[in-house]
């Protein structure tokens, strides 16, 4: 999951640079691709979509809403 996450964390900054937004390399040396919501701690561990060429991405997450309210 590591790998994963670190390829859409670059789609998400190249994303965001190519829309002008100023992503410092500074501040990603701070950002780790490590989330727990999705990993299973249990040691169960299903690959759904593992026949699935690597080209094909989901989108990315344009619009998050907010997990404070």
């Amino acid at each position: 999951m590591t790998l994963w996450n670190t390829v859409y964390l670059d789609r998400a900054v190249r994303h965001l640079r190519g829309s002008g937004v100023d992503v410092p390399d500074e501040l990603l040396a701070h950002v780790a691709p490590l989330g727990w919501e999705h990993i299973g701690l249990t040691g169960d561990y299903l690959w759904g979509e593992i026949d699935k060429p690597r080209e094909r991405f989901r989108p990315l997450r344009l619009h998050q809403q907010s997990r404070d309210a």
